[in-house]
């Protein structure tokens, strides 16, 4: 398992941008009746851990001589430079299942694109599943070399999981699809027509919204960057 080693914070607010210059990250742990921490740790060792473990991986975040199994549940940005400024880490029970959104990888190449010419249609681009802690996948695997036609589609039914690992949606949804390709005249009525709007998917992770609140006490600090 990942670890990153973690400080107790006592540097709040507008402070806070001196940990930064220094190299720190500000954080808070929390979780389900646990009270939450202010906690400081390594920029640069964050980063390089965030990179292997994105937000379902399970962590061993190192305070002391005391280890806390945790995922990162939330982070803060600095609009400018994007560069992460603030983060949440949430505390699990190793024995209590809890829920969380996976992302899909689509792998392989698909017939219907490569020789008929067609569109892949990612109808998902993650998926809700329920599962212990130390059994939650980093990502869910999607080939897509069996989409040999444009009636062909993938379903979560037809997908691999671990073991242990509930998905909690339809298993006849569709997670993808190729389509066939436009028509002169289709992309010539698409050109026509304003573009639409398409909404960012937020990843959204388990936490309850007591869980909310408790990191909400420390949030303020994440907006002094600029």
């Amino acid at each position: 398992m990942l670890e990153l080693k973690a400080e107790t914070r006592t540097i709040f607010g507008k402070k806070v941008s001196s940990l930064r210059k220094d190299g720190f990250l500000p954080a808070v742990l929390y979780g389900h009746g646990i009270k939450p921490t202010a906690v400081t740790v390594s920029a640069k060792e964050f980063d390089k851990i965030f990179k292997q473990a994105g937000e379902t991986t399970l962590l061993n975040l190192a305070i002391g001589d005391k280890k806390h199994n945790v995922f990162i549940h939330d982070f803060a940005k600095d609009p400018l430079s994007s560069q992460i400024t603030h983060v949440d880490f949430f505390e699990v029970k190793m024995d209590e299942k809890i829920k969380t959104k996976v992302p899909f990888v689509f792998i392989g190449e698909s017939p219907a694109v490569k020789a008929d010419g067609g569109v892949l249609v990612r109808a998902m681009q993650e998926v809700e599943v329920e599962a212990l802690p130390q059994d939650l996948p980093k990502e869910i695997p999607v080939e897509i070399s069996s989409l040999k036609t444009f009636e062909d589609k993938i379903y979560i039914k037809d997908l691999s999981l671990g073991s242990g690992v509930r998905v909690i949606a339809n298993p006849e949804e569709t997670v993808v699809l190729v389509a066939p390709p436009r028509s002169d005249k289709e992309m010539e009525e698409l050109e026509a027509k304003p573009a639409d709007t398409v909404a960012e998917i937020k990843v959204v992770g388990e936490e309850e919204k007591a869980a909310e609140t408790a990191a909400g006490a420390d949030q303020a600090e994440t907006e002094q960057v600029k």
